[in-house]
Parts: structure tokens; C-alpha cells; sequence
């Protein structure tokens, strides 16, 4: 039955090795839903959706914490008895001030249920509305539970005896009823749900950021930026010098014992001294993806330029050609599609320096966001930006791969996954193309219709 799939040395027909593609993406999808949403396999914390101050702890949770599934009910269980506590009358220390962050409580809720945007969290007025909204029922919500909707009915009761619209000065200065924590079961806050991601990197990708603050999208053409320049500059230091050394054992010897010896330095050590140098600038950054990327590719040149048959370089020898011709005409040509999967490989290595390199000086670019984010936390702003950085490598990965079928027909065609995602990418520019090229058709026909008209009224007129 399965005998088909494990052949060894043999490719597997089209639609099997379709398929294994689409599953080699859609198992890790899969398993990450999995542990999102089915609730009894993992979800060792709860995700607080309603939450509230403890008078006899100084840890001040907020909605989106998450705490331990354990410690959960000790938490909801100790507002509770301090919501007793208010309704016998024996809790002290009651003030406008504490009063006006439980009025605020509904703000997560709110902002949940799309009632208020995300910067009128502290628009106590609006809020204010809104718990008389809810008590009188004009308003329900699919977050509150009925636990807490008796809470507003009760704190609502209080706060209209007052006035019917927000007043700080007419608060009461005895403690409101606080409404009680309310979770969901979640994963912990390291890996969010894949809808979660989503959510918030939408957000964060069209919302302008506050401030003098660079956009996402600024930030994704700083990091390619930096990519590209420490990229080519290896490329044009490493490529000569790789090719040299396969060619001449002059070179060899002389270069690469000692890339053999630095290209197990780590190019992060680099880094201060970099900064001295350069300055905290991009300088620094694009000269670490250098040195972290042309040692490897000296070493990786020179053993593809060895690789040539060596009865090339005889037949040209003898047909008496010379060393700047051997290099130009023979061993250029020869190891060209075997170069250009090399670099493709090597710009996938210089990928991996990009967080290094954005963290060395003043911290830039999409690491800022992964650095500064995770540090809080916020993890579901960090994954939206790996994503990005793997689409990316993946899908530059691809086109190249599909220019080496076009650029290098005789080393055989890309794969179809290539194709895909080439046609995919490359689809408005040819689309472009093509409109392009029916417009210069239409112009073309429509001058040799003029010049037939104008070769058959000189005939008339010489008639």
C-alpha cells in the first residue's frame, strides 16, 4: 500500500509530492489549532477577560493577563468576599478614586464587545453610559456573565441615586461593588491562537502608529534594506575570491585557511567593535550580515568552482586559450547554475543575521518590534513579524528558483511550487505586460491602417 511512497532514489509522481507539500505546511497549522482551541488537550492558563483589584494584594492584573488555571478561582473567590465585605458594610477605605477604576472595569468588556474603540478606555463619561445601558438592558453583552451583570444592576442602582451622567465630584465616596473576574481558558501568553495572530497583526499593519513612531511597513523596507546591502557587498567581495581560489591553488593557499579559521568566529562578537567603527547607525548592521555571510560563501564558491569537469579546462588548454579566457569563457559558464543555487542558499545564511544585526546600536526595524513586544509580552505582536520574516525568505526563495528553470533551462525546471508561488507574485506585473503589449499592438495597426489610407488617396489623386 505505501510501498509507492518510500522508493528509494526515485521521485514521487506529482500529485503524492502535491500533497506532501500542502501537508508539510498544514500539520504544524494543525497542531498549532489544536493547542488553541480544543480546550482539554493543553490550555494550562486563563486568559482574564474581566479583571479586577485586590485590596489585600499589591499584583494588579489587567484584561488579556493570564494566570495559572489554578490560581484562577482564588482570585475570582477573593473579590467576591470583598463584594460581601461592601454589601455588610464592613469595607473600609472607600474613595472616589477607587470607585472610578471599578467603573472603568467595563472598559475591556466594551472595547471586546466593539462599543468603544481602544483609545476611550478612560472616557468615563462614555463608560458611565454604558453601565446605565447594561442595567436597564439596552445593551447586552456576550462577555459578561450573569454574576456580573447583578453587579452593574446593583452599582447602577447607587450611581443613579447621584446623577444620570458621569460626575467625578458626585461619585460616592462609599466602595462600589466590583465585578468579579471572569477567563477563558487559554495557552500561555508565549503562544496565542492563530486567530489572535492574525487580529492583531492586521492592527498593527494598517493602524499609523502614534507619534514619530515608524510604520510596519517602513520598518519591513528597513529590514530588506539592510538584507540586501550586506548581501551584495559579500557577494562582491566573496564571489572573486571564491572563484580565484577554485581556479589557482595560489589563491587557495593563500585565503582560505584563514576564512576557514574566521568562519567560526561569531559575528556577533563583532558587534561592539563594529559600532566603534561605524557609528550606531545601519553601517554596523549591514557590516554584520557581511561578516556573518562572505566567509561562508568564499568556502562555498571555491568548492563549486572545483566541481567543474576538469576536461573543459584540458580542451580549452589545448585549443590554447588563455587564464582570462579560461575564467571568462570556461569556468564562468560552466558553474554558473551550480553558483546561482549557492546563492540562493547564502542569502537564506545572511537572513539568519537579520535580528542580530538590527539589535547591535540603535535597534531598528521589524527586530525593534519582536525585541520591545516580547519583552512585555505581547506575543501576539511578535508573531505576526516572524511570520512576515519566513514569507519573505520563503517567497524570494521560490522566485529564485523559478529564474533558475528560466535563466539555466539546461539544469532542469523549477519545481511546481516555485511556479506557483512565482506566477502568484509575478501575476500584476505580467498582467501589466500584457495590457502593455495590446496597447502597442492597437497603435501599431492603427498606423498601418493611416498608411493604407494614405497610399490609397495618393493613388486616387495620381488617378
Amino acid at each position: 500500500m505505501f510501498s509507492g511512497w518510500f522508493r528509494i532514489r526515485a521521485e514521487l509522481p506529482r500529485h503524492r509530492a502535491l500533497a506532501l507539500t500542502v501537508a508539510s505546511f498544514c500539520l504544524p497549522v494543525i497542531l498549532w489549532c489544536t493547542l488553541s482551541y480544543v480546550s482539554w488537550i493543553w490550555h494550562p492558563d486563563m486568559k482574564i477577560t474581566v479583571a479586577a483589584e485586590r485590596e489585600d494584594v499589591a499584583t494588579v492584573f489587567t484584561a488579556g493577563d493570564h494566570v495559572s488555571r489554578d490560581y484562577f478561582p482564588t482570585y475570582a473567590e477573593a473579590v467576591r468576599r470583598e463584594n460581601a465585605e461592601v454589601l455588610a458594610g464592613e469595607m473600609p477605605g472607600g474613595s472616589k478614586r477607587k470607585n472610578q477604576k471599578i467603573l472603568r472595569q467595563l472598559a475591556p468588556v466594551a472595547i471586546g464587545e466593539g462599543w468603544l474603540a481602544e483609545n476611550d478606555a478612560q472616557h468615563d463619561a462614555a463608560i458611565y453610559q454604558l453601565w446605565r445601558e447594561l442595567a436597564e438592558g439596552k445593551r447586552v453583552s456576550e462577555i459578561l456573565n450573569d454574576e456580573n451583570l447583578r453587579v452593574v444592576r446593583a452599582n447602577w442602582e447607587r450611581l443613579a441615586a447621584v446623577s444620570p451622567v458621569f460626575s467625578y465630584k458626585l461619585l460616592p465616596g462609599d466602595p462600589l461593588l466590583k465585578l468579579v473576574p471572569q477567563g477563558v481558558p487559554a495557552n500561555p501568553s508565549y503562544l496565542p491562537a492563530p486567530h489572535e495572530v492574525a487580529k492583531t497583526g492586521w492592527r498593527d499593519f494598517t493602524t499609523p502608529p502614534r507619534g514619530d513612531g515608524a510604520t510596519m511597513r517602513e520598518r519591513y523596507l528597513k529590514s530588506l534594506g539592510l538584507i540586501w546591502r550586506g548581501f551584495l557587498w559579500a557577494c562582491v567581495v566573496g564571489l572573486p575570491i571564491g572563484i580565484l581560489c577554485g581556479t589557482y591553488g595560489f589563491f587557495s593557499t593563500l585565503f582560505e585557511p584563514f576564512t576557514d579559521f574566521f568562519r567560526y568566529m561569531p559575528a556577533p562578537t563583532f558587534s561592539t567593535l563594529l559600532v566603534a567603527v561605524l557609528a550606531a547607525d545601519d553601517a554596523p548592521k549591514i557590516a554584520l550580515v557581511f561578516i556573518g555571510t562572505v566567509p561562508h560563501m568564499i568556502l562555498m564558491v571555491s568548492k563549486t568552482t572545483r566541481m567543474l569537469d576538469p576536461s573543459l579546462l584540458e580542451a580549452a588548454q589545448t585549443l590554447g586559450a588563455k587564464p582570462g579566457q579560461m575564467i571568462g569563457r570556461v569556468v564562468l559558464p560552466g558553474i554558473m547554475p551550480s553558483l546561482y543555487n549557492d546563492l540562493r542558499i547564502l542569502l537564506g545564511w545572511a537572513w539568519t543575521w537579520l535580528v542580530i544585526a538590527e539589535l547591535i546600536g540603535v535597534k531598528s526595524g521589524l527586530t525593534e518590534v519582536i525585541e520591545t513586544q516580547g519583552r512585555f509580552r505581547n506575543f501576539d505582536r511578535v508573531f505576526p513579524v516572524i511570520i512576515l520574516i519566513g514569507v519573505t525568505g520563503f517567497v524570494t526563495d521560490q522566485i529564485l528558483a523559478w529564474l533558475h528553470g528560466i535563466l539555466f533551462p539546461w539544469a532542469g525546471r523549477a519545481g511546481g511550487i516555485s511556479r506557483a508561488v512565482a506566477g502568484f507574485v509575478t501575476w500584476p506585473f505580467r498582467t501589466v505586460a500584457a495590457g502593455a503589449r495590446e496597447r502597442v499592438f492597437a497603435d501599431e495597426m492603427d498606423r498601418e491602417a493611416r498608411r493604407g489610407s494614405r497610399t490609397s488617396q495618393a493613388g486616387i489623386e495620381t488617378t
